[in-house]
């Protein structure tokens, strides 16, 4: 199943029947991780490939002037990354190399690329959390609210608010938010992770403030905090926008239909049937599109990242790309694609817990 729109999906994992056997969910968990780990194989060869088609030569773009006018220098940049041999000895070299966990060493950092994005990565799915849990309490809350009070003057107002927040560029937001926030009132700080001359809790996931609350460093973990606010804040303005519009969408329609009219016949507060009969079929459109956020969260946050100086992956492969550093490319597109592969098998497990009639196929 794909992470299509919400009709498809409930189509696609959808024959019902009453209940699934823990076999058949063993069974459904296998199945896409055979087809996760064939995924990543093609991956891996779409991104070799798409990165020979750069133009460009990674020894001109990584060796000095001095050095690219000397042929020995280049001939041993080139043999020391592999860059003299025929292409599909490349690509099985590199594939191999990947299989054990090595994504090759970095033409700009000299470490080893999976030593990089153990580093960078965390930083980033730190800050998409915080958005995407932002995005789902805002963009849902609003959503429902928007919908109970169709065509009032609640409704018309949160559908100029989700229409403004698809339609704002996320640069000029983060502009805006940091000249506002940041250098005009002082609110909130400005860049970073941490505050500076703080040094960075022992790392154990890479998230500050999980790391910081495990050290029991509580000054850390609210400086790590309050560094998350406004970026984050930043990126969930799109989402918050996209997840109303979605949320108002699949709660009218939800609304219309005769168990909900039979909820309210039979005396219920409003309160549990918005939140037993509506919000929860609602859900399967929700976190289709939660998911499609998140992942795209995850690989667009380079402008925020750059603006609020966060050390993520945005800005590695800001880099990467400038130096044509090619291990570090495919290791970033790898780490990518793999997200966007756990986000979709997340995204199906939850139809089933959402709605038992779903079927695993």
């Amino acid at each position: 199943m794909s992470l299509a729109s919400p009709t498809v999906a409930s189509a696609g994992a959808g024959r019902l029947r009453p209940a699934r056997s823990g076999k058949g969910v063993l069974r459904f968990l296998a199945r896409r991780i055979a087809a996760a780990a064939l995924l990543c194989v093609g991956i891996t060869l779409v991104a070799f490939t798409l990165t020979q088609l750069v133009p460009g030569d990674p020894a001109t773009a990584n060796l000095g002037q001095r050095a690219i006018g000397d042929p020995a220098a280049v001939a041993a940049f080139r043999a020391k990354y592999g860059l003299d041999k025929p292409l599909p000895v490349q690509y099985l070299t590199y594939l191999g190399n990947v299989v054990r966990g090595n994504l090759g060493l970095s033409q700009q950092s000299h470490r080893p690329v999976a030593q990089d994005l153990g580093e960078y990565v965390p930083a980033t799915i730190e800050l998409a959390l915080f958005a995407i849990v932002l995005s789902l309490l805002i963009g849902v809350a609003f959503g429902v609210l928007a919908a109970i009070n169709r065509d009032r003057w609640p409704d018309q107002v949160l559908r100029v608010v989700s229409l403004g927040g698809v339609s704002m560029p996320t640069f000029w937001v983060a502009l805006v938010a940091f000249y506002l926030f940041f250098f005009k009132f002082g609110l909130l700080p400005g860049g970073g992770r941490i505050d500076p001359g703080m040094n960075a809790p022992p790392q154990a996931t890479g998230f500050y403030t999980i790391d910081a609350a495990l050290a029991g460093q509580w000054d850390v973990w609210g400086s790590a905090v309050r560094h998350l606010v406004l970026p984050s804040l930043v990126l969930a303005v799109y989402t918050v926008g996209m997840l109303m519009r979605f949320t108002r969408a699949s709660v009218l329609e939800i609304l219309g239909n005769d168990y909900v009219r039979a909820a309210r016949a039979k005396g219920l507060p409003e309160r549990v049937v918005i939140l037993r009969h509506v919000l929860r079929p609602a859900l399967v459109a929700i976190i289709t599109v939660a998911g499609v956020a998140f992942g795209s969260l995850l690989s667009g946050a380079v402008l925020v990242e750059s603006i609020f100086s966060w050390p993520g992956l945005g800005q590695y492969a800001y880099r990467s790309a400038v130096n044509l550093d090619l291990p570090a490319i495919m290791g970033v597109s790898i780490v990518v694609a793999a997200v966007y592969i756990v986000i979709n098998l997340l995204v199906d497990l939850l139809y089933g817990v959402i709605d038992p009639r779903i079927r695993l196929t």
